[in-house]
Parts: structure tokens; C-alpha cells; sequence
């Protein structure tokens, strides 16, 4: 029988798509260069900065997509892997269960929350606290401003309704009742026992007395509904990170003004890389300058940015302190 050919259009399609694929495998460099844009990358890694940050902040020295970045280390490639990315091998499964209401009434739910004008739900102050080990009596209260992204972590000396209160009597006297009710005018919160004296938490410290903000509570087991306060919760563990050996009895507020000056300069992919700081400066002005003086917030550069344990050892060795670990 003659030798005889036929043409699959569909064969010569995967032929062609797999020789433009294998044309781009690898790394369009030359080595000397890769491995130099390697280190600057593992060096921001092990800072606790994301390949969207370390793209813009290098943007000058070298041209890489977070995307690239995020191939790069999934190839393994310089020595890189996911063991890099905290947030990629940090999580683990969640427990459901069904969602009931909150016990303040449904004046201070979170329908009630959302019926408000939008203008007013973004500018509100998401509220939760971060605990360390399970004997510890101290856990961080964390404000979270949705506005401008940023993030204050105060110390409180016992998790319960009267610290939190105490916290808010600080910042209230630190910055003035205007300044408190721009700032922290609406609290959202959740259901946990610390939050649960509302008229505490509402009435003011100062003179004249009245109410400083109003307290809404998400509903329960629904954390998700402030959302921007437990995604920042994920960079504050960068700092004072679970299972380490770290105990929150031997933090001081030194160490949050360590912790708030690494978190709110960092730059930002959901605010086009500005740093909170930045945006919380810009967006309360005076008030926001007399807000981070209190709290001792300062603005550290990008090259100095250290989103790890070691920066709050650093602080505490600076001054004469045991480190954490």
C-alpha cells in the first residue's frame, strides 16, 4: 500500500501552541542579571513583604509582575519556593457553624450598620483585640480605619470591657473629643465579652460627658463582616506571629509603637502602594499628626521594613529590653 498522510488541523494546533509555550519557559535574563533580581526578592521575602510590594517598590530596578514573581517562586527557581509566602502555607480548614444574632439588639446589628450611608460606613473604625498564648492576661486591642487602611494596636492589661474602655479613654484624651468622633466616630465591632458594655465604650472621658461614637456589632460568628480588620490582623502576626513561644505579658506599649511604625508604612496593592501612614496624614490632617505622636507611629523607609519578630526585638534591645524570643 502507497505511504499516505493526513492533516489534523486540531494536532498541528497543540504542535504549534507547544512550541510557543516551551519558547517562553524559563527566565527571559541572563543569568548574572536573574540572579541578581533572585536576591533582592529573597531578601524582601524574608522581610514579610509580598511579591505585589516588592514589584512596585522595585519597579526602578527591575520590570516583573507580581504574577512573574508568584511563577518564579513556584518553580523554585534561585533557590525560591512557597515556603517563602507566609500567607500560602499559613492556613487551615475552618469550622462552620450557623450564624445567630447578635445579643445587642437589632439597633446595633449589623443590618442596622449596613442601612447606613455608605459615606459613613467607609469611614467607620473596625474593632477586634489579638491574643497571645492561651495563659497570657494581656491581648492587643486592634482600631482598624477603613479609610486610609490603617492599623493601631494598643496594649490592654486584661481582655475585658473596661480596658477597652480605658484604651478608648487615651486616645479620647490624647487627641480631643472632635478629633475622637472624626476618627472613631463608628465602631464596628464583634460579639466578644470585651466588647460587650457598649454604654462604656460610647460615653465620653472628657468633660461635658455625652457620647464620643456609636458601637455596632457584626453578626455572630461572622468576622468576615469587618473584613478589613482581620485581613490586617495577617500582617500584625508577621510581627508577633502564633506558636512561637511568644507570650503577650512580656509586651509593652513601646513595643505596639514598633509594631504600628513597621504595619502603616507598608505599601499598599489595594491603595496603588501608598502606605497607610501616608493616607491616615493626608486624610485627618492635624488630627491624624496628634493621633501617631500619642501612639509614638513613625514612618520607617521601604528599605528598612522588617515585617518579622525581629523588629520588635530590635526596638526592645535598642532600649535595654529582653528580646521575645
Amino acid at each position: 500500500m502507497p505511504f499516505r498522510c493526513e492533516y489534523s488541523a486540531a494536532r498541528a494546533q497543540l504542535l504549534a501552541d507547544g512550541e510557543l509555550s516551551a519558547a517562553r519557559r524559563g527566565v527571559d535574563r541572563t543569568e548574572e542579571e536573574f540572579e541578581s533580581i533572585a536576591a533582592k526578592i529573597r531578601a524582601d521575602l524574608a522581610r514579610g513583604l509580598s511579591p505585589a510590594q516588592i514589584a512596585d517598590a522595585r519597579s526602578s530596578e527591575f520590570r516583573a509582575a507580581p504574577s512573574t514573581i508568584y511563577r518564579w517562586i513556584e518553580r523554585g527557581y534561585a533557590g525560591m519556593s512557597n515556603m517563602d509566602l507566609r500567607r500560602k502555607v499559613g492556613y487551615r480548614p475552618r469550622r462552620r457553624a450557623a450564624p445567630a444574632p447578635t445579643p445587642h439588639g437589632p439597633e446595633r446589628s449589623f443590618s442596622a450598620f449596613s442601612a447606613l450611608p455608605e459615606g459613613e460606613r467607609e469611614a467607620a473604625c473596625e474593632m477586634d483585640t489579638v491574643i497571645g498564648r492561651a495563659a497570657d492576661r494581656q491581648c492587643v486591642l486592634t482600631l482598624h480605619l477603613r479609610c486610609c487602611r490603617a492599623q493601631l494596636c494598643l496594649l490592654l492589661p486584661e481582655r475585658s470591657s473596661s480596658a477597652v474602655a480605658a484604651a478608648l479613654d487615651v486616645l479620647e484624651a490624647a487627641v480631643g473629643k472632635r478629633a475622637f468622633q472624626r476618627m472613631f466616630g463608628l465602631i464596628l465591632t464583634d460579639n466578644g465579652a470585651e466588647f460587650s458594655d457598649w454604654e462604656s465604650l460610647e460615653r465620653s472621658c472628657l468633660p461635658g460627658k455625652g457620647a464620643r461614637c456609636r458601637v455596632y456589632y457584626c453578626d455572630v460568628r461572622q468576622s468576615q463582616q469587618k473584613g478589613g480588620c482581620e485581613r490586617n490582623h495577617v500582617e500584625l502576626r508577621k510581627l508577633l506571629p502564633k506558636r512561637r513561644g511568644i507570650s503577650f505579658d512580656d509586651l509593652e506599649a513601646a513595643d505596639m509603637a514598633a509594631v504600628m511604625s513597621q504595619l502603616n508604612p507598608e505599601p499598599r496593592p489595594s491603595m496603588a502602594f501608598m502606605p497607610p501612614l501616608r493616607a491616615l496624614l493626608a486624610a485627618y490632617g492635624d488630627d491624624g499628626a496628634a493621633l501617631t505622636a500619642a501612639l509614638g507611629v513613625e514612618e520607617v523607609p521601604y528599605g528598612e521594613l522588617l515585617l518579622g519578630v525581629e523588629a520588635v526585638n530590635r526596638a526592645r534591645l535598642e532600649r535595654g529590653a529582653d528580646p521575645l524570643i
